[in-house]
């Protein structure tokens, strides 16, 4: 059983539509789970349909809709960078790795849930897995945690191989669906095709309804670790 689980993204819902089941399978087993959350996204474009949210608005709108969502899968500490959405890879990296580093040595995470550098699409996504591998790798071999690291980029099989975690979230698919919901301003195109699947039943394979069926995750390996 891990003793505390920190996860680090950089938007508000990474943390539901990527590995909410399995967030949600740690807290129902009473480890306790800390969230660094990078930016408020106040520069997504999703802003509701019809509209009910603007560009001044949206970072309050996406803020509260992260309370909801965290409250419903079982994070009760979350800690904000304040950084500005689409801006991490200009941030200095190593104030960033500063930062996750002292955050690391507070909490003494046994697993951390982070973006696959390179392999999770959006700059911000990589630009944050990254500093966060590098602050980890600051920790002696025998203090680190575990990684598992979400990448979904279009050749991150053919590079990284088949995931060596496959997480059955079955059993609290309700619970990610409920967090789904919570992010309303950027779930409601998800929630439209997760209905469709849901209806052509079990064996469809609509990849909306498969998120709320398994998570993947690739064990990270550092340099210095390798045999």
């Amino acid at each position: 059983m891990e003793k505390h689980v920190l996860v680090v993204f950089p938007h508000p819902d990474d943390e539901t539509f990527g590995c909410g089941g399995t967030i949600a399978q740690f807290a129902k087993s009473g480890v306790p789970i800390t969230y660094i959350c990078a930016t408020m996204g106040q520069m997504g474009r999703n802003m509701g349909k019809p509209f009910f949210a603007t560009r001044e608005s949206l970072a309050h709108i996406r803020e509260a809709e992260l309370a909801e969502a965290c409250q419903a899968i079982g994070i009760k500490n979350v800690i904000k960078l304040g950084l500005r959405d689409k801006t991490i890879e200009f941030e200095d990296p190593e104030i960033l790795i500063d930062r996750i580093e002292r955050i690391l040595r507070e909490i003494h995470p046994s697993l951390v849930l982070t973006h696959y550098p390179g392999y999770a699409v959006h700059p911000d996504h990589n630009a944050l897995g990254d500093v966060t591998i590098r602050a980890i790798s600051r920790l002696s071999v025998q203090d680190r945690p575990v990684v598992y690291a979400h990448a979904f980029s279009h050749d991150s099989q053919d590079v990284l191989g088949p995931p060596d975690i496959v997480n059955d979230i079955s059993d609290v698919s309700e619970v990610k669906l409920a967090a789904v919901r919570s992010h309303k301003s950027q779930s409601q195109m998800f929630l439209s095709r997760i209905a469709r699947g849901q209806k052509k039943g079990k064996s469809s394979k609509n990849q909306f309804s498969h998120m709320l069926l398994k998570e993947t995750f690739w064990t990270y390996r550092f340099s210095d670790e390798r045999r």
